[in-house]
This record gives structure tokens, C-alpha cells and sequence, in this order.
């Protein structure tokens, strides 16, 4: 087979350098793998929570922005607490008051 060389062949070719690399480079995309299927995992458990589809945890996830709401209830559904802290010169704000403000907006 003209052309055709076994990996080992190929890899003692190269230099140290370059084995240095691909070793790193390869480890660089298992992790990468660890936390595709770590998000995966978290987009499943969240769309049954909020009984949602997939789909709609990944658009969210995508969005520039959403209502504030939304975004608690995905955070407390996560197990979380959201909390909105205005920083200003002369100090910092947490803001608190969001369930008044959804529960005047489910009206």
C-alpha cells in the first residue's frame, strides 16, 4: 500500500516538541469532551425540570438577554439563587425586590 504509513512510524518522526504538543493538544480536547457532555447532561436535567424541551435550555443559554424571572427561576431550578448587585462610585446595591416585580408582571 504506496503511501500508507502506521501511526508509530509517523509519530517517531516527529520531533520532541511536536509529541509535546499533540499530548497537550490532546488532553486540551478530552477536557473539552468532559464538559460537552457535563452540559449535555445539565441542559437534560434543567429541561425536566422547568418541563421544557432541550432545545429551548439551549436558546436560552444563547440569548444576549432574557427577563430576569426567567433567568431566576432557571438558576433556583439549578439548585442556585440568583442576586443583581448595582455598583456605584460611591458604594454597591443588591438588588432584591425581582419576585414583586414578576409577580406583577404574571398579572
Amino acid at each position: 500500500m504506496s503511501g500508507h504509513h502506521s501511526f508509530d512510524k509517523l509519530r517517531n518522526r516527529m520531533t520532541l516538541e511536536r509529541r509535546a504538543y499533540n499530548a497537550a493538544k490532546t488532553q486540551e480536547l478530552l477536557a473539552e469532551l468532559s464538559l460537552c457532555e457535563a452540559r449535555d447532561q445539565a441542559h437534560a436535567d434543567l429541561s425536566k425540570r422547568l418541563k421544557v424541551e432541550r432545545q429551548a435550555i439551549a436558546n436560552m443559554e444563547r440569548r444576549a438577554d432574557m427577563y430576569v424571572g426567567n433567568l431566576r427561576r432557571c438558576i433556583e431550578n439549578m439548585g442556585g439563587t440568583l442576586e443583581i448587585t448595582a455598583r456605584f462610585p460611591k458604594g454597591s446595591v443588591t438588588i432584591a425586590k425581582f419576585s414583586e416585580v414578576d409577580a406583577q408582571t404574571d398579572e
